[in-house]
């Protein structure tokens, strides 16, 4: 059965909208954690974010859809606002600013992987589809997932057993 260009246009330009948030999230999360025990990892992360991104639009470019500016430009400006968001200390990093920060980040690479599933799930239905790209991308997807959950803990406890 063929796919149906309409929505999936519209399912593509959701997802791309989400990456341009974690792109920009883990940007501003990599730079807040330069020089932590964090700080390397989140900066790979962040590339390897920037990588599944560039994967999305050229999926996009083989299906001649086009980004929608104006999710594109809701998700940016979205981000940035989350930035306002007081993590009960007024100014500076918080510990649970990074708590936050890594939980949204999982939550984007959980999103993205179900990005790459769905996709999987219907290539034989359309050439423009690589099967095997997408397993590469699922099995990122995968290991971004599970190199994320132990940074993401050890901030929780930090967060959350840090002396007052």
């Amino acid at each position: 059965m063929p796919l149906n260009d309409r929505y999936l246009a519209v399912y593509l330009n959701d997802h791309l909208a989400g990456s341009t948030v974690g792109h920009e999230l883990a940007k501003r999360t990599a730079s807040s954690n330069a020089g932590t025990e964090y700080g390397a990892y989140l900066s790979e992360l962040e590339h390897e974010i920037a990588e599944d991104r560039a994967s999305l639009q050229r999926i996009m470019e083989r299906f001649d859809v086009k980004e929608d500016k104006l999710k594109a430009g809701a998700a940016f400006l979205g981000e940035k606002l989350g930035r306002l968001k007081p993590n009960a200390q007024l100014t500076g990093y918080s510990p649970l600013s990074r708590v936050v920060e890594l939980e949204i980040l999982l939550l984007g690479i959980s999103g993205k992987l179900a990005l790459w599933g769905a996709l999987r799930n219907v290539a034989q239905a359309d050439d423009r589809l690589d099967s095997e790209e997408l397993d590469v991308l699922i099995q990122r997807a995968e290991r971004q997932r599970e190199g994320l959950e132990p940074h993401r803990l050890a901030a929780v406890a930090e967060a959350l057993t840090a002396a007052t």
